[in-house]
């Protein structure tokens, strides 16, 4: 495991600060969290499901090779080997076009992933990835979109703001786990404090 977490570090750290290697270690904590209360869960695929599950992020490359090498040299059955690739394809939202979570592993996967989206942590790095990607902190004239294909979700360079409105505030009730419901209900309170007082900034 400490040599499958050195290399992934090393991919982790050519991208921007939304999702670095910190950004594992807080969705490996909260995995962690969770999976105290789903004993019937097998602790190693979500662990190494965590670690891998951004290494072929769609919004940073294209190509799944570095994933799928990492993966072949696990000394680990076939059988599980699959498995850790699915709990990764399950993560994504994709724009709501998200595939379904077939296992307790890739509900605890998917939850941990999005408890780092939402909250405080999930603010900072909404901005963060903004920023990298030169958006507009917000845009009054903006519609959120509400049906969109994972092509438009991806491609759109709507603002910061609005990125919210589209996927952050739903992430509460699209958790999967007991324990991931009960750490989002804080972390969504906060999230729409911020926006009711960005608002009051803004003027609107």
């Amino acid at each position: 495991m400490n040599d499958l977490m050195d290399k992934v570090r090393s991919i982790y750290e050519q991208f921007d600060a939304s999702h670095d290697f910190q950004h594992i270690e807080r969705v490996y904590q909260n995995a962690m969290d969770i999976l105290h209360n789903e004993p019937a869960a097998d602790a190693e695929v979500v662990k190494i499901a965590v670690l891998l599950h951004d290494v072929s992020d769609k919004k940073y490359t294209n190509n799944k090779e570095q994933e799928n090498q990492l993966i072949a040299e696990l000394a680990l059955s076939e059988d599980t080997k699959r498995h850790i690739q699915d709990c990764i394809a399950q993560v994504s939202f994709n724009g709501g076009n998200e595939l379904e979570a077939t296992s307790i592993e890739a509900k605890i996967v998917r939850d941990a992933d999005r408890l780092d989206a939402i909250g405080a942590i999930g603010i900072a790095r909404t901005f963060a990835y903004g920023g990298a990607k030169g958006r507009k902190l917000y845009d009054t004239a903006e519609q959120a979109r509400t049906n969109m294909t994972e092509e438009e979700y991806r491609t759109k360079n709507t603002s910061s703001v609005t990125h919210f409105y589209e996927k952050l505030l739903f992430l509460k009730d699209l958790m999967t786990t007991e324990k991931g419901k009960q750490m989002a209900n804080e972390r969504h309170q906060f999230m729409e404090g911020f926006l009711q007082q960005l608002q009051k900034e803004i003027g609107q």
